[in-house]
């Protein structure tokens, strides 16, 4: 079942291709032509660049490659980014230096390496995890963390796919309730708070494979070897029934320091 037309790659060919994509920074251009997402409808990363055109002393944690952060057309001095992965450190560095920003290495689940009350504006776009507490204690008197965090369920359809039906407390987690409730626990308003699910199409294996790698939390571990058997069946129905379809879940937060 592994037959291919001369213009149609053969699923070695499109895992191997899947295998070989860099996958620091958060760049997903790749994917053109290859998968496709729908984009929330309040638009993060104009609003966020609205933000930090107003602002005094901005942080970006979780920066990934910078790419993000550098999308904004004027960046307040001081802005700083942190990043645990070394090469997204690398890379977001490159990128942001010029622009006037410091790019911090830090682990995801350390303490910021910042006095209190040193920013009034902090924003990430996809944390692992928000540590509420360090959030509010950097956060100046009045100063707002604007977010686009990863929702419950996010691209189950492909997760489960590889690792089966999840527990129900996997599938809630990182629910805007709790979100919420964690936030306020810290000490911070919730001015605005937005949740939608988006579509999104996988149309060969070789996207599939670099998703996996790329985004490492979805199938912790995932290495083709291991899900050669899943992928091949995978490949097999796209190539007749067309994409597999999931959806992504994401909301917007908003939360001040009173």
């Amino acid at each position: 079942m592994n037959s291919a037309t001369p213009s149609t790659p053969s699923f070695e060919e499109l895992v191997a291709e899947g295998e070989a994509v860099p996958t620091e920074g958060w760049d997903f251009s790749w994917f053109e032509g290859r998968a496709t997402e729908e984009r929330p409808s309040w638009g993060y990363a104009r609003a966020m660049g609205e933000r930090l055109g107003a602002a005094e002393a901005a942080l970006d944690i979780q920066t990934g490659g910078g790419e993000v952060l550098a999308s904004a057309r004027q960046l307040p001095r001081p802005t700083v980014a942190t990043e645990g992965w070394p090469p997204n450190v690398a890379k977001a560095t490159a990128l942001l230096h010029p622009r006037g920003a410091v790019v911090v290495a830090s682990p995801e689940d350390a303490p910021l390496p910042f006095a209190d009350a040193a920013f009034d504006l902090v924003v990430s776009r996809h944390p692992v995890t928000a540590h509420w507490t360090e959030i509010a204690r950097v956060l100046a008197p009045g100063g707002t963390y604007f977010a686009q965090h990863v929702g419950p369920s996010s691209v189950y359809e492909l997760v489960e796919y590889f690792l089966g039906p999840q527990p129900e407390a996997n599938r809630g987690a990182r629910h805007p309730d709790r979100e919420r409730a964690g936030a306020e626990a810290a000490g911070l308003e919730i001015v605005d708070l937005r949740a939608e699910r988006l579509r999104m199409e996988f149309h060969d294996i070789g996207a599939v494979v670099h998703f996996l790698r790329k985004v490492v939390w979805m199938v912790p571990g995932f290495t083709v070897d291991q899900y050669r058997t899943r992928l091949l069946d995978l490949h097999e129905r796209i190539v007749a029934e067309g994409p597999f379809v999931a959806h992504s879940s994401r909301h917007l937060i908003e939360a001040r320091r009173t």
